[in-house]
């Protein structure tokens, strides 16, 4: 190997060829000759000096040469002297930033690739791997053109085209991906970008595995496209290029920078996604991957900065998706975190240009300090030429702090400086890029705030004319929602101060836009869809009925998209007046157009939302285990895995979750995982929901039950269903044979009933013993007498439907908590009080789907009927020793059971539950503000048994439950009031087709009298052949007008007690109806 002279030598040289120079004319063959050397020896010594007069002299010398005559005999022809200056200029753009050096390499090189290079030795591959190099120096340097790129894929496709993994074009393929990130990195256009991404793939099969800047150039390039098109086949290709590059085997202990590289990116595709699409699994997964990236420690200050900025906006995300207070606190950390880092950014290494752009940062600095920084950025805009990266780069920063100095100062001069910046940016921002959306949606934000501030309709209109060209921008699809959302509200501010009619036809037309939008949040559209069909129905627009079916459609979607019954009850609270008032609404819309029918339909469909999806999973199977046993069987192992991950939930919010003893390290947390297993699950079920569907016969198949289905629920008696609506309040009755029949109410009905409901639970406050509440409710019960009472009776009397009769009542909104079973008295001209439940024999039911359920026949047993007594006595129940003692009385007529004292524990009882058809509970019951799951019995030493246990049971066995404790039919505060989330809800829920519950604290006396004179008339003869889940009712009746005659009774006392005819889910593995018996 021949040694490279130093320094020293080629000093000597150049020295050497000088004074040859000096002594030989130009026109002497052995002046080119000369000239030649002189110039290898400047650039030989410049590569060891790195000097730039070297490179210079060098490149002098080369020039001079090409103009020279040929030199015979010496071995550099003319062309290779070319290449050699065309390698010189190369060398000096990219070593001193130089553009016309590079401007001229590459003419040169292009010009070098049409001669015949074979002839005049100079390799075709090398010239053509230089091309690209100097087109990679050229995009670094902004010098170049539109087409640099394009150039550069057919170059490097030539290249790939000739080579083999054995001699694979790195330099090239190099350059290329550095040009192509460097386009990325200024937030440029990359075209074609299809074509580059093919190059890519093409370069990736022959590359060699070390090389891993090709992957990561193919994943931006699939970044790119995913944010132009996105499509989800880029984001996994790109996600398993990253992956094999973070797998890879680093040369040390450490991960090499393309691995810690390499994570960071695909924690940003990962979180991107999650911005994107309103899928809680992909947000789970962008959680997942910054918070394994936060804790590597081979994390740069830079990218650790980034990652956390990008943390704590997926926080805030989960917070706003599911409401979990340890997101937000966490999403809090995260920005404490880097607002503390600004503070020690040198001594932490991060660059202070990052971190001014974290708003909570900014917002922390002096006003000093501000206004310091945005005169530094005026001057560096003013030396900066427009067009340069860093020209938008600054006048970014620049918006950033006038819009921190307006927030403190709330002068609108401030505001107008970033308005100004914003239309510039707008302006110099081609409409398809990346980030063309994001400035004109804040520019029309800061125009509206303006209007606001000053009243000036130029900034209403010009904010309203930045909208809708965002409607029309390529890559504002993510931002569609949001834009709509803005434009209505802009376009309705405008109608109320100008009137408009064509602003009103625009929000029409913006509307099934934004609720069809597959970027928005399922809430968020079904939101919108209720203030669709509030707008069109207040302005008495055609498209009223399609408002309101979407908003139907998207009300059970939207609940669905969080994982379990907390979150999901959570969100119901959460909006408030939409998913409660929804379907009355649109049934009090049907009503006004005579549609009695499809109102019952609808009031069906959107009454105990929760209850409904649960007992989804609950359906029976048979009629399809007989067609298709593998299909049912798929369907019923993954329903009952969503119904156990929709109730992993602990009374503390924890979440319990169970992956079959497995647990991948994946960085996730159990709420992650519990998300993710459960969007899995969903989309399985619905495509085999949809595969069910198109069996013969099973078209209806879980579909909404239509009003022929639903009308059974009227099969032994009338159901009373009252809806409760602003707009216009009515009450039905359903008849199993006949048409529904409709009562109109007053005009003031709302209005009345709210104000029923208010006094009685104003008057609450004062105890269940004062004065205050017995007048109360004393006027309650007459006030609901005449409101929906005395018009019910009528029609009942008018309709056929004799005294005595079996009804249920199916009540709406404030009806589910007023006592419609004891309204009255009801005036009689023999002076005797009678209620309504002297007249008839009342049930209620939260669903029609319920009560038809209840009604199913079900396979006898070869097991006796048999009651458990689940009791814990203590000092502040003293009677309950005296209704034990009934209870365990009634073993004369089927075996008695009991549970007391230590032996009563959560699990003992719900397992006990399992093999008793009967059920009698003596204890404390206990509500939890705002957390309906938490509602209980008191148990052995305090503990709980919730309703989410309960919930949680499957009884085969169960038929009936009295639940002699306080509040069981009770909803508690802060709750959706047709939910019906109480605990006789959940015991039905279970399996227990008829329950009798409390609507408040029960007395600890009344405990003996109404469980004597209950069980006397359920076990009495007039019983024999009736189950006694159907003997419950009249049961219940006739024990509290006993109570009714005792003296000192009081109104509260008998009121208090409620009786449900439910459901009872049927279990195909285990039969569960027990026939009734006779006494031995």
């Amino acid at each position: 190997m021949v040694q490279e002279p130093s320094i020293m030598e080629l000093d000597q040289m150049i020295t050497s060829h000088q004074r040859a120079l000096s002594r030989i004319p130009r026109s002497h063959p052995a002046y080119t000759t000369c000239i030649h050397r002189l110039a290898r020896s400047r650039f030989k010594r410049y590569k060891l000096s790195e000097q730039k007069e070297d490179l210079d002299k060098s490149i002098v010398h080369y020039t001079e040469a090409i103009f020279l005559p040929p030199s015979w005999g010496f071995y550099l022809n003319v062309v290779q002297v070319f290449f050699r200056l065309a390698l010189s200029l190369l060398r000096r753009s990219k070593k001193f930033k130089q553009p016309e050096d590079v401007k001229c390499a590459v003419e040169y090189l292009r010009y070098l690739r049409g001669l015949p290079l074979k002839t005049f030795e100079v390799p075709h591959k090398v010239v053509t791997s230089s091309l690209v190099q100097a087109l990679c120096i050229q995009v670094e340097l902004e010098a170049g053109g539109t087409g640099d790129i394009e150039e550069m894929v057919i170059l490097c496709q030539e290249l790939l085209a000739c080579h083999s993994p054995a001699n694979y074009p790195t330099q090239a393929i190099t350059a290329f991906v550095y040009a192509i990130l460097r386009k990325f990195s200024q937030g440029e256009q990359v075209q074609p970008l299809d074509g580059v991404i093919q190059c890519l793939r093409d370069a990736l099969k022959i590359c060699p595995p070390d090389l891993h800047l090709v992957r990561f150039g193919l994943a931006a390039s699939l970044l790119a496209r995913f944010w132009k098109n996105y499509s989800n086949d880029d984001y996994e290709e790109a996600m398993v290029l990253l992956e094999s590059i973070v797998g890879s085997s680093p040369l040390g202990d450490d991960p090499s920078r393309f691995q810690i590289l390499a994570s960071a990116f695909a924690a940003f595709l990962a979180r991107m996604r999650a911005d994107f699409f309103p899928n809680p699994g992909y947000l789970e997964e962008a959680i997942s991957r910054s918070r394994t990236l936060l804790g590597s420690s081979s994390l740069d200050n830079d990218l650790r900065y980034g990652v956390t900025h990008g943390m704590a906006s997926l926080a805030e995300m989960r917070f706003e998706n599911f409401g979990l207070t340890e997101a937000l606190q966490e999403a809090r950390s995260y920005t404490s975190g880097m607002v503390s880092l600004a503070s020690s950014s040198s001594a932490h290494g991060t660059s202070q240009e990052q971190i001014d752009k974290v708003d909570a940062v900014r917002a922390a600095y002096p006003m000093k300090v501000v206004e310091e920084k945005i005169q530094n950025l005026r001057e560096l805009i003013s030396k900066t030429p427009p067009g340069n990266s860093n020209h938008t780069t600054h006048i970014e920063d620049l918006v950033n702090w006038h819009e921190t100095k307006f927030s403190h100062t709330d002068d609108i001069k401030d505001l107008e400086e970033v308005i100004k910046c914003r239309r510039v940016l707008l302006a110099s921002t081609d409409t398809s890029h990346p980030f063309g959306p994001q400035h004109a949606l804040s520019l029309g934000i800061d125009l509206y705030m303006a209007f606001e501030c000053s009243n000036k309709m130029e900034y209403l209109d010009e904010s309203i004319t930045v909208n809708r060209g965002l409607l029309e921008m390529q890559g504002a699809q993510p931002f569609r929602f949001k834009v709509i959302q803005q434009l209505v509200a802009f376009l309705y501010k405008r109608i109320k101060l100008l009137g408009h009619r064509q602003d009103f036809k625009e929000i029409i037309k913006l509307f099934p836009l934004a609720v069809n939008d597959k970027f928005a949040r399922m809430p968020d559209r079904f939101a919108f869809s209720c203030l669709w069909a509030f707008v069109t129905r207040a302005n008495r627009h055609p498209s009223v009925s399609a408002a309101y079916e979407k908003a139907m459609s998207l009300m059970q979607s939207s609940l669905v998209s969080a994982p379990n019954l907390q979150i999901q009850h959570a969100r119901l609270v959460a909006m408030p007046g939409l998913c409660d008032n929804m379907p009355l609404d649109y049934a009090s819309y049907q009503i006004d157009m005579g549609q009695l029918t499809q109102a019952i339909e609808t009031l069906e469909q959107g009454r105990a939302l929760l209850w409904s999806e649960m007992r989804g999973f609950r359906n029976s199977m048979d009629q399809l285990y007989g067609v298709n046993s593998p299909l049912a069987t798929k369907l019923a192992a993954i329903n009952q895995d969503l119904e156990s991950l929709t109730m992993s939930v602990t009374p503390s919010g924890t979440i319990e979750i169970s992956d079959g003893g497995s647990q991948v390290d994946d960085g996730m947390d159990p709420f992650g995982r519990l998300v993710v297993k459960q969007q899995k699950l969903l989309e399985e079920r619905d495509a085999l929901v949809s595969q069910i569907q198109e069996l013969p016969g099973f078209g209806d198949f879980l579909k909404t039950p239509s009003f022929q289905n639903i009308r059974i629920a009227a099969s032994h008696g009338p159901v009373i269903i009252i809806n409760h609506n602003e707009w216009r309040s009515d009450i039905l009755i359903l008849l199993r044979d006949s048409p529904p029949s409709l009562i109109p109410t007053t005009n003031d009905f709302y209005r009345l009933a709210n104000e029923l409901k208010d006094r009685l639970v104003v008057a609450r406050r004062d105890g269940l013993d004062s004065d205050k509440y017995k007048r109360a409710l004393r006027s309650v019960l007459e006030g609901l007498y005449n409101l929906v009472g005395e018009p019910v009776i009528d029609k009942l009397r008018t309709l056929g439907v004799p005294e005595q009769s079996r009804i249920w009542w199916c009540p709406t909104s404030v009806f589910c908590s007023l006592p419609l079973h004891a309204m009255g008295p009801i005036p009689s001209n023999d002076g005797v009080k009678r209620y309504f439940s002297d007249l008839y024999i009342p049930s209620y039911t939260p669903t029609l789907s319920a009560l038809i359920e209840s009604r199913k026949p079900s396979p006898k047993t070869s097991y006796e009927p048999s009651l458990l007594l689940v009791a814990t006595p203590d000092e502040s129940l003293p009677g309950a020793f005296g209704e034990m003692a009934i209870i365990q009385s009634l073993k004369a007529w089927l075996p008695v059971a009991t549970l007391c004292g230590k032996n009563a524990t959560p699990a003992s009882v719900v397992e006990r539950l399992r093999h008793h058809g009967l059920v009698h509970f003596v204890c404390h019951g206990k509500l939890e503000t705002g957390k309906p799951f938490d509602a209980s019995f008191k148990l052995y030493e305090d503990e709980r048994l919730t309703l989410l246990d309960i919930v949680r049971s499957r009884l085969p066995a169960a038929e009936f439950a009295f639940l002699a404790a306080c509040h069981t039919a009770e909803l508690t505060d802060e709750s959706i009031a047709d939910e019906a989330l109480h605990l006789t809800a959940a015991v039905q829920y279970c399996g227990f087709r008829s329950v009798v519950g409390t609507m408040w604290e029960m007395a600890d006396i009344d405990g003996c009298e109404i469980a004597e004179n209950f069980y006397k008339s359920m076990f009495s003869r007039n019983g024999e052949g009736v189950g006694y889940h159907l003997r419950s009712a009249r049961a219940l009746r006739d024990a509290t007008r006993k109570m009714r005659r005792k003296k000192g009774m009081t109104l509260e006392r008998w009121v208090n007690f409620v009786h449900y005819a439910l459901t009872r889910v049927p279990f195909r593995e285990e039969p569960s109806l027990f026939s009734s018996c006779r006494p031995p």
